[in-house]
C-alpha cells in the first residue's frame, strides 16, 4: 500500500469531530503496526476515543523521536462539497476528503516511514516512537492532553518531536519556501459583556448594550492590536527576505520595523494577510449571546473572542490591549487560557531543512510561527520540542491555508508519496553526525 492509498483508508474512517469516534480508525491503524512487527499501547479516556503508542527500536546511541498526528478532523456542516467528505476519491491525481491536508496526510507518511523502517530493517539511532491520536481539533482534552497527564512514561527522554504543521509549500514572490514550525501561538478565549437599560422594542434606546457590542465589534474589526516581534518571525521573515529579489526583500524586513508595520500589511492585502497574526495577539469574535424575546430591548449581551497571543505574552497583555482599541465599555473576563509550547530549541532544525533543501535545492527552508495551536503544547508539558514537519510539494498558487478546514479539501497524491519518503530520511538520519 503506498503512502497514498493508505491515506485514502484513513479518510474512509469518519472522524469527524465532534463526536469523533476515532475507535475504528485507531484499530485499523493498530493492526498495521501490528503486522509490522512493533508494540503498541491503547490509551483512552473514552473507549470510543482511543489514542494509540508504538516504538521502533533504535541503537540507544540518541534519545528517542516522538513522531505525533491526529486523526479526528473538523466536521463538514454547512459546506458544499463537490466530493463525498469522507470518500478518499482520487480524482485526477488528487485525493479528496476532509483530514487530506488536516492531519490524515501526515499520519499516513508517518506510518509509512516506520513501517518500512521496519520492514527494511533500518535501526534508527534513537527508539521512534509513534503516537495516533484522538481529539486534536476539540483541544486534545481526550487525547493528547490525557496521554500526557496520565502516561508520561511512555515519553520518557524525548527532547524532540515531529508532527502537525509545516514543510508544505509556500510561494512568495516566485520564490518557492518550506517553512517548518518550531513555535506557535497560545489560546486565549476572552468574553466581552455589555450592559444598558432594557425595554420594550417599541421604544428604542440609543446607546444600550447591544450599541455598545456593536461600537466594541467596529473597533476591533478597523484596528490592529500592538505591533510585537517575536524572535522566530524576525527569523522566518529574514529568512524570506533573503531569498528574494532585493527590492522585494528589502521590502519585507521592513515588517520588523513596528512604526511600519501596519501601513506595510495593509498595502500587501494578500501576503498581508500571512504576516499579520505574526505580528500581533489577535482576538476574533466568534459567539454572541443576549437578548430573550423581538419585542425585549436588552440590558446584557455579551461576544465570545477567540483570542491567540504570541510567544512571550500574557492573557493580561491582552486584555489591556483590548481595553486600548476598544475603550472601557466592555466588562472583558479571561475564559480559557492555555500555556504555549515552551522557548523554541532549534537543534533539530538542521536535519529537517537539509532534507528538505536535498530533496528541492529551488526551495528555502525557513522558522515558522504557527498562528493556531496543536497538540505541540501538550508534549511542550514535558520539555519536548515539536516541529511542524508534515513535507507536501504543492502546486503553485494551491492555497493550503484556506484548504484546511474548507470545503473540498484536498492534496495531489504525488505530495503524500514525496512526504512520506522524507518522513522516512528523518527516521534514517535522526541522531546520526
Amino acid at each position: 500500500m503506498t503512502p497514498a492509498e493508505l491515506l485514502q483508508r484513513l479518510i474512509r474512517f469518519d472522524t469527524r469531530n465532534p463526536p469523533g469516534d476515532e475507535r475504528a480508525c485507531i484499530a485499523f491503524v493498530e493492526g498495521l503496526l501490528r503486522d509490522a512487527g512493533l508494540d503498541t499501547v491503547i490509551v483512552a479516556q473514552d473507549p470510543e476515543r482511543p489514542s494509540l503508542v508504538a516504538r521502533l527500536p533504535g541503537e540507544g546511541a540518541a534519545e528517542p523521536l516522538l513522531l505525533q498526528g491526529h486523526v479526528d478532523v473538523v466536521p463538514t456542516g454547512g459546506q458544499q462539497w463537490s466530493r463525498d467528505p469522507v470518500g478518499g476519491e482520487l480524482v485526477d491525481g488528487w485525493i479528496w476528503g476532509r483530514g487530506a491536508l488536516d492531519m490524515k496526510a501526515g499520519v499516513a507518511m508517518m506510518l509509512d516511514a516506520v513501517t518500512r523502517a521496519r520492514r527494511e530493517g533500518l535501526r534508527p539511532a534513537g527508539d521512534i516512537v509513534l503516537a495516533v491520536l484522538a481529539d486534536e481539533e476539540a483541544g486534545g482534552t481526550a487525547g493528547a492532553r490525557y496521554l500526557v497527564a496520565e502516561r508520561p512514561d511512555l515519553f520518557a527522554g524525548i527532547r524532540y518531536a515531529v508532527g502537525e504543521f509545516g514543510a508544505f509549500t509556500q510561494d512568495i514572490a516566485g520564490r518557492r519556501f518550506y517553512p517548518i514550525q518550531v513555535t506557535e501561538k497560545q489560546v486565549c478565549g476572552v468574553r466581552a459583556t455589555f450592559r444598558g437599560p432594557a425595554g420594550h422594542g417599541s421604544m428604542p434606546v440609543r446607546g444600550g448594550a447591544m450599541a455598545k457590542l456593536a461600537a466594541f465589534l467596529r473597533a476591533i474589526d478597523r484596528k490592529r492590536l500592538p505591533v510585537h516581534v517575536t524572535p522566530v518571525t524576525e527569523r522566518m521573515i529574514r529568512g524570506i527576505a533573503e531569498a528574494l529579489p532585493r527590492p522585494a526583500g528589502a521590502v519585507l524586513t521592513r515588517l520588523l520595523d513596528p512604526r511600519l508595520t501596519d501601513r506595510l500589511l495593509s498595502a500587501l492585502p494578500d501576503r498581508g494577510r500571512l504576516f499579520d497574526p505574526l505580528l500581533h495577539n489577535t482576538v476574533s469574535p466568534t459567539i454572541v449571546t443576549g437578548g430573550v424575546a423581538r419585542n425585549v430591548i436588552p440590558g446584557e449581551v455579551s461576544v465570545e473572542l477567540d483570542g491567540r497571543l504570541l510567544p512571550g505574552q500574557t492573557p493580561e497583555d491582552l486584555l489591556r490591549e483590548l481595553r486600548a482599541v476598544a475603550g472601557t465599555d466592555a466588562e472583558l473576563e479571561v475564559v480559557r487560557s492555555e500555556p504555549g509550547p515552551p522557548e523554541p530549541d532549534f537543534g533539530l532544525f538542521g536535519l529537517l531543512s537539509g532534507i528538505l533543501r536535498e530533496a528541492d535545492p529551488s526551495g528555502t527552508p525557513i522558522p515558522m510561527l504557527l498562528p493556531a495551536i496543536t497538540d505541540a503544547r501538550h508534549f511542550g508539558r514535558l520539555g519536548i520540542q515539536g516541529y511542524g514537519f508534515t513535507p507536501l510539494q504543492l502546486p503553485k498558487g494551491f492555497r493550503f491555508s484556506e484548504t484546511i478546514h474548507a470545503a473540498d479539501e484536498r492534496v495531489p497524491a504525488a505530495a503524500v508519496n514525496w512526504g512520506a519518503d522524507r518522513m522516512y530520511r528523518v527516521l534514517e538520519r535522526y541522531g546520526r553526525r
